[in-house]
């Protein structure tokens, strides 16, 4: 028997080990090939979507990449140590150190080509369903299957490159170990875990300190990254020490932990938590960042919808004073031409006001809109009027998307306009009226106190703008690529942008179509990188499973001597399990609330609780069914050892 042909039988003969490791590996492999095969499709070019959709598609690549080295790197390095014993017995037959790791660099090169060859094999099937997939979500025109030798290629060259780097780091695993210490392999005793306790207490700090930055301090790339370190090391700690730390103080508790077999789940949980610090960190930080961006992605959405469903507007023409008069007819005329054309009727109203910052830096804003003209809007749109208020009153109103982001209501507000101070006292109304401008709030005068601001001198009038909101009575529901709406709105903004216009034409069609395609395409990449995250991790539990299976067999066969019954194994290994698998997604979801709160609210979206909980029930769910496959597998295998 030939040398390749031992390593061939290697890899057949532990093909059960090797199994989950291959199918996540292929796994890969295969999304890889089906965004490079998106990425290279010939009609992309010429899509409207088309460079936004490669460079999302690419960025999606790389991190699967870069994550696939990662895994297959961890999942070599737990492979090896569980064959300790194995080499220790080539070593005693002859075999030299070389040859053990020409050995192991034969059995990760098969096992890589079989990984490549099955997944753009999977991925060639299901390519077109990909393709069909894609362009449904992301609202593109129906892409037709291609032989894609380029993505072929890119596939087989990236992933050979990675098995090959891999197959040479793997060979730094192998300690040049006594074969006494070889042969002991995962059996040698281990010695009991002791927590630090200025590495536990390190380790709440860092995570408090990632937390209050969040929190106290003004949202920036600094802030990010200082949370971001704090919290990853934070968490690194918490398994490694504290949580080591929580269950000696569990142990110490005698009530509770003399208590039916609870003795014995908790005294191997301190071991399994030291043992899997490393993996069920890094499980916790894959799940957290998938979590975040599904979470990201959901709340964008809801916020996009909900921007539409406030704005009663389909069209808005906005100018300034010093625009052309004329030119400014004519481009009313031509939008008006539009919506004859496309047989829509329409109910059009002008609208005059004046801008006005509250603060210095223009983040927080309002416009000034007399009276008369708000109840005509009122009237249009079928909502109630400003009522009446004094001269010292006004109305301030908001859209319901600006109410929430608003951090209080305003009980007075103080402006001054040529020099001259006025100060108003506040009715609160959430209002859609108030879409008709970005901030979404305005401040409702009364006619004669509106014409008295605006009759500054010429640096106060600058800030004085027309807008000529078109409202489409029977417009309802979402719009879609086809409907009358979208495509006027789409033709009327893409005339905007091209040609030298008098005003500005703003269509909440347009802005909800173009933004739910760029989250719908984010949202698609991110459902298969998250799917890839949520495999991965669960391949990782596996693993350490099953690598240390051999030492739980021999310990509960022990205890079953001594009177152990299978039902109490199977309670304690179910537990010791559940808590593996469940609380890397538990600490992830708090993670993920934490951070996703300040980021979200920075960037005026008043969703964080629901879309990150929705995120993470889908990765519990996920988990659950992982966690019943090797629970399964598991207490099975346990129980051929019980006498």
């Amino acid at each position: 028997m030939s040398f390749p042909q031992f390593a061939f039988n290697n890899v057949r003969r532990n093909a059960r080990q090797y199994f989950a490791y291959l199918l996540s590996s292929s796994f890969m492999v295969m999304i890889f090939f089906t965004y490079a095969v998106f990425i290279y499709h010939p009609a992309i070019e010429n899509s409207p979507m088309g460079t936004m959709t490669r460079t999302g598609m690419t960025i999606a690549t790389v991190i699967v990449y870069v994550f696939a080295f990662l895994f297959v790197l961890y999942s070599i390095s737990v492979f090896l140590k569980s064959r300790n014993r194995e080499f220790g017995i080539l070593t005693i037959l002859g075999a030299e150190a070389k040859q053990i790791n020409w050995l192991i660099f034969l059995e990760n090169i098969l096992i890589g080509a079989i990984a490549i060859v099955t997944g753009i094999a999977s991925g060639m099937l299901l390519s077109k369903v990909f393709l069909l997939i894609s362009t449904k979500v992301i609202d593109m025109d129906e892409l037709p299957f291609y032989w894609p030798v380029k993505a072929m290629l890119l596939t087989a060259g990236a992933f050979a490159a990675l098995f090959l780097v891999i197959s040479l780091f793997t060979l730094l695993f192998i300690r040049k170990n006594q074969v006494l210490e070889l042969l002991k392999g995962t059996s040698k005793p281990k010695t009991e875990p002791r927590a630090n306790l200025f590495l536990a207490l390190l380790g709440v700090v860092l995570l408090t300190i990632g937390f209050t930055v969040l929190r106290v301090k003004e949202l920036d790339p600094v802030a990010l990254i200082i949370a971001a370190v704090t919290g990853i090391m934070g968490t690194y700690f918490f398994y490694s020490q504290l949580s080591v730390w929580i269950v000696r103080m569990l142990q110490r508790n005698r009530r509770a932990t003399w208590k039916g077999t609870n003795l014995l789940w908790i005294s191997e949980m301190s071991y399994k938590i030291k043992d899997n610090a490393r993996m069920l960190f890094l499980v916790t930080v894959v799940v957290a960042l998938a979590s975040m961006s599904t979470g990201f992605v959901l709340a964008m959405q809801q916020s996009i919808k909900s921007v539409y469903v406030d704005n009663p507007y389909a069209l808005s023409y906005s100018y300034s004073y010093i625009a052309d008069e004329t030119k400014v007819q004519d481009e009313l005329a031509l939008i008006e031409n539009h919506l004859q054309a496309e047989g829509l009727e329409y109910k059009r109203e002008e609208v005059e006001t004046i801008y006005y910052r509250l603060s210095a830096n223009g983040e927080d804003s309002l416009h000034i809109i007399p009276q008369s003209q708000y109840d005509r809007l009122a009237a249009l749109i079928n909502t109630k009027p400003a009522g009446t208020f004094g001269e010292n009153e006004a109305l301030l109103a908001e859209t319901p998307n600006a109410a929430k982001k608003s951090k209080g209501k305003l009980t007075e507000a103080d402006i001054e306009l040529s020099g001259q101070p006025y100060s108003f006292i506040l009715k609160n109304r959430t209002d859609r009226i108030a879409a008709l401008v970005y901030s979404g709030r305005l401040l409702v005068v009364t006619d004669t106190m509106f014409e008295e601001l605006r009759g500054g001198n010429k640096a106060d009038e600058i800030s004085v703008s027309y807008t000529y909101p078109f409202i489409l009575p029977d417009s309802q529901g979402l719009p879609q690529k086809d409907d009358p709406e979208t495509k006027l709105g789409l033709e009327l903004s893409e005339w905007n942008r091209s040609t030298i216009s008098e005003g500005f034409i703003d269509s909440r069609a347009e802005n909800y179509y173009v933004n739910k395609q760029g989250f719908s395409l984010f949202s698609f990449i991110g459902v298969f990188v998250a799917l890839i995250f949520s495999i991965s991790s669960a391949s990782f539990l596996y693993f350490k499973l099953h690598t240390e299976l051999s030492a739980d067999q021999a310990m509960y066969r022990s205890l079953s001597k001594i009177g152990l019954s299978a039902r109490e194994m199977n309670i304690s290994a179910t537990i010791q399990i559940a808590a593996l698998f469940f609380i890397p997604i538990l600490v992830a979801a708090l993670q993920s609330l934490v951070v996703l709160g300040p980021v979200l609210a920075y960037l005026d979206s008043p969703f964080v609780s629901g879309p990150v909980l929705a995120a993470s029930s889908a990765f519990l769910a996920a988990q659950m069914i992982y966690f019943l496959i090797a629970r399964a597998r598991y207490i099975k295998s346990v129980n051929r050892m019980m006498v």
